[in-house]
């Protein structure tokens, strides 16, 4: 049996299994690359947040703590902006997001959106709709309370009243 053959396989025993519980399982729909292979999709998610870097941002203190944040705190948000030549914008509050829209809608949105920095979204797009919904899974399974919703995005030149980032580019004097 090739490799082809065997992952088939497998998928199919995945699928069986999986719908013996009665679970709805929705698979991506084209063979558009790679996508990360776990026990479970909120296992796949969960690595996905941890390695995408998603909670420095989206979680209040992760990077600045190395990552010591409980698992409940996490992807709520942060009221630090990030301010640059674009304004100042704030890391989503990821609970409240998923929580208003259907998987569909957060598969479309991480795959067709462009808006402003400091989220990467190049990379965004670039994920497979099944890393994407294994990620809208993994939000959607997080315990604890949803939070409160980020500061709004400010515009260009207006103050910020929060903490904030400066992401401006130094250049140093050359001499």
């Amino acid at each position: 049996m090739d490799i082809r053959h065997a992952g088939a396989l497998a998928l199919v025993s995945i699928l069986t299994v999986a719908g013996c519980d009665g679970a709805e399982v929705k698979v991506a729909t084209s063979t558009e690359g790679p996508l990360v292979v776990a026990a479970t999709d909120i296992e796949a998610g969960r690595y996905l947040v941890k390695v995408g870097g998603c909670n420095d941002c989206h979680t209040p203190g992760y990077a600045p703590r190395g990552g010591n944040v409980e698992e409940t705190e996490w992807l709520k948000g942060n009221p630090v902006g990030f301010r640059g030549p674009w304004g100042t914008t704030y890391a989503h509050n990821l609970r409240l997001t998923t929580a208003n829209m259907t998987e569909d809608d957060w598969v479309e949105m991480l795959g067709t959106r462009q808006d402003l920095p400091i989220m990467p979204w190049p990379s965004v797009r670039a994920m497979s709709e099944a890393d994407r919904r294994a990620v809208y899974r993994y939000i959607r399974s997080l315990p604890g309370e949803a939070g409160a919703a980020a500061p709004t995005a400010l515009a260009p030149g207006v103050e910020p009243t929060t903490p904030y980032e400066n992401m401006v580019t130094v250049m140093p004097k050359t001499g």
